[in-house]
């Protein structure tokens, strides 16, 4: 069943200085269902930013729809949008976007706190996630004083803690060296097998490879997908590499 739906998505720019306009997402339509690993690529430019902002609510359409479990967020009034990212999505990025002067549990604390959770439901929601995550002896530490794998997997905590309909992944393994996202990839495909929704957007063929499905965007639309069923890692990282030349010569599907 469906838990994301994006239909018929048009996003189209005009420049601050001469009116000219840009057209960055073109009739964009799929769906993701509960419990997918979907990765979206393309080249620089191709509206996959665009897209994900948009999905995050961060940026609306010029046009079409975007539900979650059934609800259009693209016409949630902007009061409200803070508390449904909150409550509906969850966020991981390629910089982590831990505060310094926060140790790494009350980073992982803080969406919880600003919706009024008590402190007894809030430490009974990290430790099964520190543990899973390998984190719960770091939890006291700042984020200055640990790696950058460590950080990540504090964010994807972060993420988790809320119960998030969806996880938004945009570059999570982008500032990592090959261990740590490595690690991080091989969490991410064990959150997704228990049940997690993740859509990540990535240049990473690596971290495509994990996915259960990958989005092709070419010229702010829907390209191509490949569905990775039984395929191995090493097999669907050349389906992806062979897609990603087909795209840049400019071939056709």
């Amino acid at each position: 069943m469906a838990i994301l739906e994006v239909n018929n998505l048009k996003k189209i720019y005009t420049t601050r200085f001469g009116g000219n306009q840009v057209q960055a997402l073109s009739n964009v339509t799929f769906s993701v269902n509960g419990g997918e690993f979907v990765a979206i690529m393309g080249e620089s430019g191709s509206g996959k930013t665009t897209l994900l902002n948009i999905l995050a609510s961060l940026d609306k359409p010029t046009s079409g729809e975007v539900m979650l479990n059934n609800k259009n967020i693209v016409s949630i009034k902007e009061k409200d949008i803070a508390k449904f990212r909150r409550d509906n999505l969850g966020f991981v990025f390629q910089d982590f976007n831990l505060l310094d002067t926060f140790s790494l549990k009350d980073n992982i604390f803080l969406p919880l706190v600003l919706s009024g959770k008590s402190p007894k439901e809030m430490d009974d929601r990290i430790k099964p996630i520190s543990d899973k995550l390998e984190i719960s002896s770091l939890l006291e530490k700042f984020p200055y004083e640990v790696s950058g794998g460590q950080k990540q997997r504090a964010a994807v905590a972060r993420a988790l803690i809320t119960n998030p309909q969806l996880i938004l992944a945009d570059e999570p393994t982008g500032a990592l060296d090959s261990r740590a996202a490595d690690h991080l990839l091989n969490m991410f495909e064990d959150i997704n097998n228990n049940g997690q929704t993740i859509l990540m957007v990535t240049h990473s063929i690596k971290a495509a490879s994990s996915a259960k499905r990958v989005l092709f965007i070419k010229d702010g639309a829907v390209f191509h997908q490949i569905y990775k069923a039984s395929m191995t890692n090493e097999e669907m990282y050349q389906k992806i590499s062979d897609t990603l030349t087909l795209i840049a010569t400019g071939g056709e599907r």
